[in-house]
């Protein structure tokens, strides 16, 4: 449906939900099953979210397809065919086109339509939400389905603008293929989509040129095609796979090694590390039970990742480079690549160490650093973006008595499990700072945010509430505790994006629950439970 046909009064809807990807999505489907008259606004001309704009070369998701997929309809799940163990973008946007059509979602959305600023009327006791076509949305609830990882950074580096040849962002990928053949190209950022895209590059430029501020842990993929005999297992086995997805730390079928690793002998150690990296990816930090929490256990799986990397990388000076230092192993995620290290023993593969030799500016021919100048034809930004809040803080959001989000948040976002904010009434956040979000399987995350927060309109609507905001006590106390929690481990010990250590100026504060998505599954349901407690519920 297109969004220019939406006639006006459309947007007089019990709610609102910002966002087309697995949160949004889910939300608008079963709000509309619940009898809600739901309206969604995307900026995209079409759903997808994040597997909408990452349209670069060798994107690819580090969760097993079977499992990053919804888990609300059997039907659904057996008619969907998944043709790969790790899917790329391109699949993944066709799955979640398909489940659009199929519930019919599209009928609910404006598209090509973007969110500048939503503000609570008391009186009203609605949202009243802006877009960029002029036009003002009206809802008793807004919920915002934007996405941790949804609002791209690009770093200020003196002359950036004065480039003249292609620019490219890993976020906002072109849809018509880029062609790199004979091309002198400049990569900056070695995150998880600088490390999928270069192989890819490298196989047609000239040159490829990579800018490296941080070195990550990247663990081989280990994708294979998935024949009908590996599909036809892993029907079978679904009912269980999700029993277990549920119950779980990260919302995967899969769990560490039961014996402790202070229990095993060095050969024993060797077998269970070896047995995690076969598994592939972000599955290599959970070899062992508090591997991401014991310096032990993380020195030894360290040791056994330099090993391979050994295996991987032919110079020694390139291979020290690409070494991770200054934080643990795990405690930024993981990445999960095919054929990355080996792409620097091509002879026209280069890298640079920005801790070594920064950037000193940027020219119409290419890039000067304190080494020297080099040109290129194309440079592609792979730098990352404003996680968790970004997308948020961006649009100018008021709450009760004009508070505006971006300052209440100038410290640090406060949440009530990530879903409510104290002064902020029917504004539902999901997949957002207090939440597993990143931290765990988001198909399955957006749907427990998504439950979540319909749970709550509905208790409110049935018992005559016409608002609901967090308690501030409530919610500084469960922002404390996701401090308290991450702190605990050794991911608070490491500057990361998912401190906001990545953007210049941005408050330092661990922005995801790392306490475990079952965990947090247990505290949102026992709030459900509870009549929602923790929340203030008030009638007109």
């Amino acid at each position: 449906m297109s969004t220019r046909a939406v006639e006006e009064n459309a947007f007089d809807h019990d709610v609102i939900v910002v966002g087309a990807g697995f949160a949004g999505l889910y939300t608008v489907i079963h709000a509309a099953r619940r009898g809600l008259r739901v309206h969604g606004i995307e900026a995209a001309p079409g759903v997808g979210g994040t597997w909408f704009w990452n349209r670069y070369p060798g994107a690819r998701c580090d969760v097993e397809s079977i499992d990053y997929s919804y888990s609300f309809d059997p039907e659904l799940e057996r008619e969907w065919r998944w043709s790969e163990r790790y899917a790329t973008q391109p699949e993944i946007l066709r799955y979640l086109e398909h489940v659009a059509d199929r519930f019919e979602a599209r009928t609910h959305y404006s598209f090509n339509t973007r969110v500048t600023g939503a503000s609570w009327d008391e009186t009203a006791q609605c949202w009243h939400v802006d877009t960029d076509d002029g036009r003002r949305a009206t809802a008793a609830w807004l919920v915002m389905a934007t996405g941790p990882l949804s609002t791209p950074i690009v770093p200020e580096i003196t002359g950036r603008d004065s480039f003249a040849g292609q620019i490219l962002q890993t976020s906002a990928w072109p849809s018509e293929p880029v062609d790199f053949t004979g091309k002198r190209v400049a990569v900056i950022g070695t995150g998880a989509s600088g490390i999928q895209v270069i192989p890819l590059i490298a196989e047609d430029a000239a040159e490829v040129v990579v800018y490296q501020r941080t070195a990550n842990y990247s663990v081989p993929a280990f994708n294979f095609d998935l024949d009908d005999a590996e599909w036809a297992t892993q029907q079978t086995g679904l009912a269980r796979r999700r029993e277990l997805s549920w119950k779980s730390p990260a919302g995967s079928p899969w769990s560490s090694h039961l014996e402790p690793f202070a229990d095993l002998d060095d050969e024993a150690r060797e077998a269970v590390f070896n047995e995690a990296w076969q598994r592939g990816g972000v599955l290599f930090a959970k070899a062992f039970r508090g591997q991401t929490i014991e310096r032990e256990i993380n020195d030894a799986a360290r040791d056994f990742f330099e090993r391979k990397l050994a295996e991987r990388i032919a110079n020694d000076t390139t291979r020290s480079a690409l070494t991770p230092v200054g934080h643990a192993l795990g405690t930024k995620r993981i990445c999960t690549d095919s054929g990355y290290y080996e792409t620097y023993n091509l002879p026209h593969v280069h890298l640079v160490s920005l801790r070594t030799e920064p950037i000193t500016e940027m020219t119409p021919a290419g890039i000067t650093t304190t080494a020297g100048a080099r040109e290129f034809d194309i440079i592609v930004y792979a730098t990352g973006f404003d996680a968790m809040t970004g997308a948020l803080t961006s649009i100018e959001i008021r709450g009760r008595d004009g508070r505006l989000l971006r300052d209440e948040w100038a410290d640090g976002p406060i949440t009530l499990l990530g879903v409510g904010l104290p002064g902020f009434p029917n504004l539902c956040v999901l997949n957002g700072p207090g939440t597993p979000s990143v931290f765990a399987n988001m198909a399955l995350t957006s749907e427990q945010q998504g439950r979540f927060a319909l749970e709550l309109i509905d208790y409110c609507t049935n018992a005559g509430y016409s608002s609901a905001e967090a308690r501030a006590d409530a919610a500084e106390a469960w922002t404390q505790h996701t401090q308290d929690v991450a702190h605990a481990t050794l991911f608070g010990s490491s500057d990361s994006w998912y401190t906001g250590a990545n953007l210049p100026g941005k408050a330092r504060a661990f922005l995801p629950y790392a306490g475990g998505f079952d965990q947090f599954c247990a505290r949102a349901e026992a709030v459900i439970d509870n009549g929602f407690t923790g929340f203030v519920l008030s009638e007109r």
